[in-house]
């Protein structure tokens, strides 16, 4: 399994996350996300779903199957892992979704300490009556979701009246996107959200 590294490589805490459905572990946002974690002294390990990592040598595009089927592939790249210290997994949208449906097993087996997700898919976008929130409402794993506060795939108006586990705290960013990237003119680029986010990881983490 491929895994790409940022950051110290004895850190105190370690974040292990998945890419989105249709961008690479190493996208502009998802270098850009890793970069920002890794100014803040977390060690962040990125690595790919084997349809995502099949289309960089297959002349035909593999469709990501449904999230429950990509559950072994994420437990495989926790074992590849062996992290030292604290372990904290997510990721982008589809990969925080994962890793939401793996994480209290996980937590109760003492493996890992925490989830990170940026961009929850709390919804299909115009479809806000197709929730992905059943198994967050009871989560007992300390959770991050990091949020533009105009994404379509849930923003702060529709999340705010959803029933979370008091385990999931939520920050928003202002007007950014499911890439939490704002609008030109909003007053933050992307790279503000992303220095916002990782020291609001870097401070949630370390009290896990």
């Amino acid at each position: 399994m491929n895994i790409l590294y940022d950051g110290p490589q004895h850190a105190g805490v370690t974040v292990l996350l998945a890419h989105g459905a249709g961008a690479p572990m190493d996208s502009p946002s998802m270098a850009a996300a890793a970069a920002a974690l890794a100014n803040q002294d977390l060690r962040v390990a990125r690595f790919e779903f084997e349809y995502m990592a099949s289309r960089r040598i297959a002349s035909t595009r593999k469709p990501p199957p449904r999230a429950e089927k990509l559950i072994p592939e994420y437990l495989a790249a926790v074992d590849a892992l062996k992290a030292d210290g604290k372990l904290v997994i997510g990721g982008k949208s589809m990969g925080g979704r994962v890793a939401s449906m793996i994480a209290d097993d996980l937590y109760s087996a003492g493996t890992i300490k925490g989830l990170l997700c940026l961009g929850y898919p709390f919804h299909p976008p115009g479809k806000s009556e197709q929730l992905r929130t059943n198994h967050l409402a009871e989560l007992a794993t300390p959770t991050l979701i990091v949020q533009g506060t105009r994404d379509v795939f849930g923003g702060r108006d529709e999340v705010e009246g959803y029933s979370l586990s008091s385990q999931i705290s939520l920050l928003w960013l202002e007007d950014g996107d499911h890439d939490l990237k704002p609008r030109k003119g909003s007053g933050f680029s992307q790279l503000d959200h992303f220095a916002t986010m990782a020291t609001a990881v870097s401070r949630w983490a370390m009290d896990l």
